[in-house]
């Protein structure tokens, strides 16, 4: 098993900058979707706000650590999942918080914050929880990440393409509603297909190592949502806000996770078998979560 860490996943130059493209537009079509007045709303009231920025941000991150440490994953894989905490959340959080019939607002001003917040802590919480850890320390210190290179891809993917959908919704209001649904759906169906064909065209890597990520993921984001959904009970949050910060917390930015890992850690086995999967599995997991909050009318 301990050869994942030493293994390169296949990516070429031109699926790595059509996985750049992907992400600019997903996050293009978030920024469509935002309206000064969910701001407005949120902010009036920014206790639910604070709470889920402190889950996602601070909380997912700790406990991924601690997780870590019980369970003693290999290095590759461990480094994959610090990553992932680290990461914002992700735009189907969104979607999913309206199956739910969670408090959408809340969702969506969650992941544009956490999005764009992303440029510092992201780098912050996987430098940090990366060295404090004696396995992935050696791979951190190998690879001495470039911190001014990581802000600007976040930058260039993350809050360029947000400032540029917020821009073309103010100026061209009935076009934005008129596309933002079907450009949501299909630059999200056509980041499944490029990670999907990222699996695949490693197929037998996959197939190797699947038991041991299947689980790893597994567990991983269930320790996301019940801590979200604890930490928000704590705070006797509304049920709404409740569920928007639980689903938030388990959804996370994978494709950004990602593209990281092909950018800066030249596509290491563990920490792509661990971020490809989490995207797919946070898909499915997710609507599991809203069909039990509705079925339970919680």
């Amino acid at each position: 098993m301990s050869e994942i860490d030493s293994l390169r996943i296949n990516f070429s130059t031109s699926s790595l900058f059509l996985l750049n493209v992907i992400l600019a537009f997903i996050m293009f079509g978030i920024a469509l979707d935002l309206r000064w007045a969910n701001f407005k709303s949120v902010l009036a009231h920014p206790r639910g706000l604070i709470i889920g920025l402190s889950s996602q941000l601070i909380l997912l991150p700790f406990l991924t650590y601690l997780l870590i440490l019980i369970i003693k994953p290999l290095p590759s894989m461990a480094l994959g999942m610090i990553l992932v905490a680290s990461c914002p959340g992700g735009n189907i959080s969104n979607f999913i918080s309206t199956v739910a019939k969670a408090n959408v607002e809340l969702s969506i001003v969650m992941t544009v914050v956490t999005s764009v917040s992303a440029i510092l802590f992201t780098p912050f919480n996987l430098t940090l929880y990366g060295m404090m850890y004696e396995p992935t320390r050696e791979i951190m210190v190998k690879v001495h990440l470039d911190w001014i290179q990581i802000i600007q891809t976040i930058a260039l993917i993350i809050i360029f393409p947000i400032f540029l959908g917020k821009l073309f919704s103010y100026w061209k209001p009935f076009w934005s509603e008129k596309i933002k649904k079907p450009f949501r759906n299909l630059s999200m169906l056509a980041f499944l297909v490029i990670v999907i064909f990222a699996l695949l065209s490693n197929g037998h890597y996959f197939y190797e190592f699947i038991s041991v990520v299947f689980f790893l993921v597994l567990f991983h984001n269930g320790l996301a949502f019940l801590a979200a959904f604890g930490w928000a009970k704590l705070f006797r949050l509304d049920k709404a806000s409740v569920k928007s910060i639980t689903i938030e917390t388990g959804i996370q930015n994978s494709g950004l996770g990602l593209l990281l890992i092909f950018t800066f850690f030249s596509g290491l086995g563990g920490m792509t078998l661990v971020a490809a999967w989490w995207g797919i599995w946070h898909i499915i997991s997710g609507f599991s979560l809203a069909a039990i909050f509705k079925w339970k009318k919680y």
